[in-house]
């Protein structure tokens, strides 16, 4: 299986970071890939501000108008396509992945567990969460969502006994530091993300998006230093096969092997 990790430059102007997704699928499957997947809340970035008449409309319905345009390139270029969004169901909102197949289907919906990417106080009648890990049969092999700080949780270490072959984890991460760089990612806090891999002991494919402070505030504070990006393919017992550094927009491409 090839796979590619889509890092997004995002922006507050949905359309346009629509746009960046899909253009973004077509070069992955140009280049061969049979997956490709994006990062956490990828058509928004996480801007919440536990405000529900501000933070409900950035919330997209699943299956809907906008990811009916994700399925339909997903489709149009016969690929796998992952991506994390904010999903709004009724008066909720939850943090979401969705995994689309070749034909456009809903193959996974994930709401992410862990309360990370709201605050303590909003409101939990609103801001919702899923209850467990989820996993799907595909033509790449048996596949299972995660979203960003799930991995250090309980839930994730249910993802041992689901036989999966791969572990989709979009995630997003940001500092307040402008001067953030890769020497400081792979010594603080890569390290962290290989050794959970390691326990849990599946291949994963992890990727964040960029964005400046705009589309970087939400739990974070304002964090000058915005959403840094990056994206990693770690093996089950935890060394990096992979690595897209932190600051660069584009795809990381890597193959997997077939047999897992």
């Amino acid at each position: 299986m090839r796979a590619a990790l889509a890092v997004v430059r995002l922006t507050p102007d949905i359309d346009h970071n629509l746009i960046s997704i899909r253009n973004m699928i077509r070069i992955a499957a140009q280049r061969g890939a049979n997956l490709v997947l994006f990062g956490e809340a990828v058509l928004t970035g996480l801007i919440n501000r536990d405000d529900p008449v501000a933070d409900l409309p950035l919330g997209v319905r699943l299956p809907g108008a906008v990811t009916e345009e994700v399925a339909r390139t997903a489709r149009k270029q016969q690929i796998v396509a992952g991506l994390g969004l904010l999903e709004r169901d009724g008066g909720r909102l939850y943090d979401s992945a969705a995994l689309f197949d070749s034909r456009g289907e809903l193959l996974l919906r994930y709401r992410r567990v862990t309360p990370g990417w709201h605050g303590p106080h909003a409101d939990r009648q609103i801001y919702g969460s899923g209850e467990a890990p989820a996993a799907v049969n595909t033509t790449l092999g048996r596949i299972a969502l995660l979203l960003c700080g799930d991995l250090f949780s309980e839930t994730a270490l249910a993802v041992r006994d689901m036989n999966v072959d791969w572990l989709l984890l979009p995630y997003v991460r940001c500092s307040d530091d402008p001067s953030y760089d890769q020497q400081r990612w792979q010594g603080e806090e890569e390290p962290h993300y290989a050794r959970r891999v390691g326990e849990i002991g599946v291949t994963t494919l992890m990727v964040s998006y960029l964005a400046d402070s705009r589309i970087c505030r939400g739990m974070c504070g304002e964090c000058a230093g915005g959403a840094y990006g990056g994206a990693a393919v770690i093996s089950g017992d935890g060394s990096i096969q992979a690595r897209k550094a932190v600051g660069a927009e584009g795809l990381l491409i890597f193959d997997l092997p077939e047999e897992h």
